[in-house]
């Protein structure tokens, strides 16, 4: 074969293999909306602020999307735009116009592989004031069947999943657990009803390989961002909603049993520990100076300078029997009505089974149990 020969020959070799190679990658199969936004001249004038107009980071169990809004009559043309895994295409289109003043807008997601798709609703929602009493008789599983989440009803009849938990982290770590055996979960011994119960669970082999032994159960106003469950944990808990009124008090009842044996974040056994619970409530700004947003997270709910008020409930003895909790909030920064009225603080309530288990220290088998919890407002 002389050399003209040979370079033909291996030039069509070459072409054959990466023909081959495009061929068999496969095409993405995930169908997801990341990030959600709206934009176009004048339509800011439908917000509180800025900010409202785009859901950042949407988490992978998430299906509906809702915009807070002034006024909803007035959404008769309003573009949203998405962002979404690679490959992905969604129906109706991106940026196109949509009629949102009689209700929600359904938006379906397909895959790049045209195997899969998932069906997310947008709505934009007036402002209401915020709720006052939760009794955490609102819940369902997640949207894949693995863990329980909880909601409120506003008073239109809308669900508002203002509540997270990290029963999501969880699932990585026990992917074949019964949605019962997740750290936060409904609990019918409830004062008059349900309860929201929160356990201390051991995350197994997968968790003392990656220094995270245990998982606390947790349940607090925000959302659970679960990119960051492998990378930086206290990220993954995005703390606090909106609220437009000053709370000034938080009530509520608890039931709580230590777990046996408080371990650190090694897994090794402290016997001069006993673990304890944690309820605690936080008012601050949500956005900084240059208008940027603010979100508080695991590693800074209780220290940012974003901080206007905090309350805490100081001590949690250990009791088989409904007990009443009362904490107060205290803070040195006046709070600015007309901020207020615009959605310009965030407010956090959590609640945890082991007060260390941010950090991975706690007892297996520490059990919170909570009902009733109410939020007194300035001029209630």
């Amino acid at each position: 074969m002389d050399l003209r020969m040979k370079y033909s020959f291996y030039m069509a070799l070459l072409a054959l293999l990466l023909t081959a190679c495009i061929k068999d990658e496969p095409q993405n199969t995930e169908c997801d909306i990341l990030e959600a936004w709206v934009e176009g001249d004048g339509l800011d004038r439908h917000f509180y602020q800025p900010t409202d107009m785009r859901i950042g980071d949407v988490p992978s169990g998430t299906q509906q999307l809702v915009f807070t809004i002034r006024q909803r009559s007035a959404l008769t043309a309003i573009p949203v735009c998405f962002t979404l895994t690679p490959g992905a295409t969604v129906t109706p289109a991106s940026g196109s116009l949509q009629d949102f003043s009689q209700g929600p807008v359904s938006y379906t997601v397909t895959s790049e592989d045209g195997q899969w798709h998932r069906t997310y609703t947008v709505d934009f929602r007036e402002m209401t004031l915020p709720s006052r009493k939760y009794d955490f008789e609102g819940f369902e599983l997640s949207t894949n069947g693995k863990y329980y989440v909880w909601y409120n009803t506003d008073d239109g009849g809308n669900k508002e999943h203002i509540w997270a938990s990290g029963n999501e982290g969880f699932m990585i770590a026990s992917p074949n657990a019964p949605a019962t055996d997740y750290p936060t979960v409904p609990d019918p011994d409830g004062i008059d009803g349900y309860c929201v119960r929160l356990t201390t669970r051991s995350t197994g082999s997968w968790g003392r390989t990656f220094k995270k032994p245990i998982a606390a159960g947790n349940l607090f106003l925000g959302t659970f961002n679960s990119k960051f469950a492998l990378t930086n944990t206290l990220k993954t808990t995005e703390m606090g909603t909106a609220f437009t009124r000053e709370p000034v008090k938080v009530t509520g009842y608890y039931k709580y049993t230590p777990g046996p044996k408080f371990t650190d974040k090694d897994f090794n056994e402290v016997d001069t520990r006993t673990d304890e619970p944690s309820i605690y409530a936080v008012l601050y700004l949500n956005h900084d100076e240059q208008g940027n947003e603010v979100m508080l997270h695991g590693d800074d709910v209780l220290s940012s300078p974003y901080i206007v008020s905090k309350a805490q409930v100081a001590a949690l003895p250990a009791t088989t029997q409904w007990q009443p909790f009362e904490m107060h909030f205290q803070g040195t920064t006046p709070v600015d009505a007309a901020l207020l009225a615009s959605r310009g603080y965030n407010l956090a309530l959590v609640f945890s089974s082991s007060k260390t288990g941010d950090t991975f220290e706690g007892a297996v088998g520490s059990t919170l149990c909570v009902d009733k919890v109410e939020i007194s407002f300035k001029n209630d």
